[in-house]
């Protein structure tokens, strides 16, 4: 008998430990869900969007609360790879546009950014984006402050001519033009 009380002990311990265990994982996730959900809110208030669909994009694009200030620099940054990288004059042009936009030095926004500039964003990341562009743009957002799909459009036309042409002649590209027409459609275009 005392080797059987034995063996019940163990098996109750045994037990035990496994529901502590999963005790703990069930905690640990409703952790993870309950944080997941207060960021995404916290990017909404910060993107000025409430739409479920348009804030798991954001989230799926990596975007925080402290980096979705970015957004609207994303199709600028699309212009500057067009021709396959970035100029010294165009990385100038962006940077000077995201300190003016409060983009401060070693910031998470500044670290996403020089990640932007040093490896070009997937094609997906820039279409998604401008989505996501027009939204807040809509939505009146803070982050899109006094900006236009206008004033993107316009910045994006000085990247295009920050490095190209001699003598002025042949300054936009082929290939930024096309881009340029591609990024004013979907920056003026009124979600339905």
């Amino acid at each position: 008998m005392p080797d059987h009380d034995a063996f019940a002990k163990r098996g109750r311990a045994l037990e035990d430990d496994y529901f502590r265990k999963k005790d703990r994982e069930l905690i640990e996730k409703i952790r993870m869900a309950t944080a997941t959900e207060q960021a995404r809110k916290d990017l909404g208030r910060k993107a000025g969007l409430d739409d479920p669909e348009l804030l798991r994009e954001l989230h799926d694009l990596g975007f925080t609360p402290e980096t979705v200030g970015l957004l609207p620099l994303v199709p600028i940054i699309q212009m500057a790879w067009a021709e396959g990288g970035i100029t010294k004059a165009e990385r100038e042009l962006i940077l000077r546009l995201a300190r003016n936009r409060g983009v401060e030095a070693g910031s998470a926004a500044d670290r996403q950014l020089t990640e932007w500039l040093t490896s070009q964003p997937a094609e997906t990341v820039f279409a998604r984006a401008r989505r996501l562009i027009r939204a807040m743009l809509d939505s009146g957002s803070a982050h899109a402050g006094e900006l236009t799909a206008d004033d993107l459009v316009k910045y994006c036309e000085d990247i295009a001519s920050a490095s190209g042409g001699i003598l002025g002649i042949g300054r936009i590209s082929a290939e930024e033009r096309a881009l340029l027409s591609s990024i004013a459609a979907d920056l003026n275009a009124r979600r339905s």
